[in-house]
C-alpha cells in the first residue's frame, strides 16, 4: 500500500502533473508499483496509449496491480489515469515523437475506421461535457458585441477562418486577427476594449501568440471566449467563457472535428438570434451571386 500520496484527490482529476506525483512518492511504492512507475517515467509517451493489461505484461505485473496503482494515485481508475497521461503528453511531445507514438499505437489496424470512429467519439464526449450555460452566455456576448475579434493560429487557423467567414456574413463588425507576427496581433487588437468580444481558438500544442492576445484583450476590458480542449488549457483562466471540445492526436495531425462541430453549433445559435438580419443578408447575396454567376448552375 502506498502511503505517500494524498488521497483527498481521489475521484477527480489530479491537479498536478502525474509524473511529478509519481516521482515524489516512488519511495512508498511496492515492488510491482515501482516497475509501473519506472516504465511510465521513462516511456510515458508509450504508456499513455497502453491498456492496463498491456502495461502490466510489459513490466511484468498483473492487470489488477496496474488498476490499483491508478487508484492509489487518486484516479477513478486506470482509464482516468490514462486520460491524464494523454492530456499531459499532447502538449509535451515534439512532432517527431507524436509520429513515433502514433505508429506504435496504430500498428497494422484499419486506420480509416479507427480515425473516423475516434472523431465520432470525440463529438459524443464534447456534447456530453460541454457547459451549456457558458455556451449560451458566449452566444449572447457575441450577438451583443460592439466588435468581434477572432484569433487562431497554426492548426487552429482553419477553424478561426471558418468562424470569421460566417460571422462576417452575419455582422458588420468582425475582425480576423492577423497572426503572422506578434506585432501584427497587437496591431489588430490596438483598439480592443470594453464591449468587444475576442474569440481565441487553441489546442495542444497551445499557441503562445493566442494566449498573449487573449490576455491583452482581457486586460483591456474585452469579453474573452476560449474554444479549447480542457480546463488545463492556458486559455481557460484568462477567458470569460470557456467552450471545451475534445481534440485528438493522430500522428502529426491534430484532429479538430469536434472543435469544428462546436463552432458550427455556435454559428447556428448566433444566426438564430439574428434571424431577420441573416435572412436579409442572404436575400441580397443571392441576387448578387445570380447577377455575377458566382456559382455554377447544375442542370436538374
Amino acid at each position: 500500500m502506498m502511503m505517500g500520496v494524498d488521497m483527498t484527490g481521489r475521484g477527480r482529476a489530479m491537479n498536478r502533473d502525474i509524473l511529478t506525483v509519481i516521482q515524489e512518492n516512488v519511495h512508498a511504492f511496492s515492488k510491482g508499483q515501482r516497475k509501473i512507475a519506472s516504465f511510465i517515467l521513462e516511456s510515458y509517451d508509450k504508456a499513455a496509449f497502453m491498456t492496463a493489461s498491456r502495461l502490466g505484461k510489459r513490466v511484468g505485473v498483473s492487470e489488477s496491480t496496474v488498476v490499483r496503482f491508478a487508484f492509489e494515485l487518486g484516479y477513478d481508475g486506470y482509464p482516468d489515469m490514462q486520460r491524464s497521461l494523454q492530456k499531459m503528453i499532447r502538449n509535451r511531445l515534439t512532432t517527431v515523437q507524436r509520429i513515433e507514438v502514433t505508429n506504435d499505437r496504430l500498428g497494422d489496424r484499419d486506420l480509416l475506421s479507427m480515425v473516423l470512429q475516434s472523431d465520432i467519439e470525440k463529438i459524443r464526449q464534447t456534447l456530453e461535457e460541454l457547459d451549456r450555460e457558458s455556451f449560451d452566455r458566449a452566444v449572447e456576448a457575441i450577438v451583443s458585441a460592439r466588435k468581434i475579434y477572432v484569433i487562431g493560429v497554426r492548426s487552429s487557423a482553419s477553424i478561426a477562418s471558418f468562424l470569421y467567414f460566417y460571422c462576417n456574413l452575419i455582422f458588420e463588425n468582425v475582425v480576423l486577427v492577423s497572426a503572422n507576427t506578434a506585432s501584427e496581433i497587437f496591431e489588430s487588437l490596438l483598439r480592443v476594449g470594453e464591449g468587444d468580444v475576442v474569440v481565441g481558438i487553441s489546442f495542444p500544442r497551445y499557441s503562445s501568440r493566442t494566449v498573449q492576445a487573449m490576455s491583452f484583450a482581457r486586460d483591456r476590458g474585452a469579453t474573452t471566449v476560449a474554444i479549447t480542449d480542457s480546463e488545463s488549457s492556458p486559455l481557460a483562466p484568462i477567458s470569460s467563457y470557456t467552450l471545451m471540445a475534445r481534440s485528438d492526436m493522430a500522428s502529426f495531425v491534430d484532429s479538430l472535428v469536434a472543435p469544428l462541430s462546436l463552432v458550427n453549433a455556435l454559428l447556428v445559435a448566433v444566426s438564430q438570434r439574428k434571424n431577420e438580419d441573416v435572412a436579409h443578408t442572404f436575400h441580397t447575396l443571392e441576387k448578387i451571386w445570380d447577377e455575377y454567376n458566382v456559382y455554377e448552375k447544375v442542370p436538374e
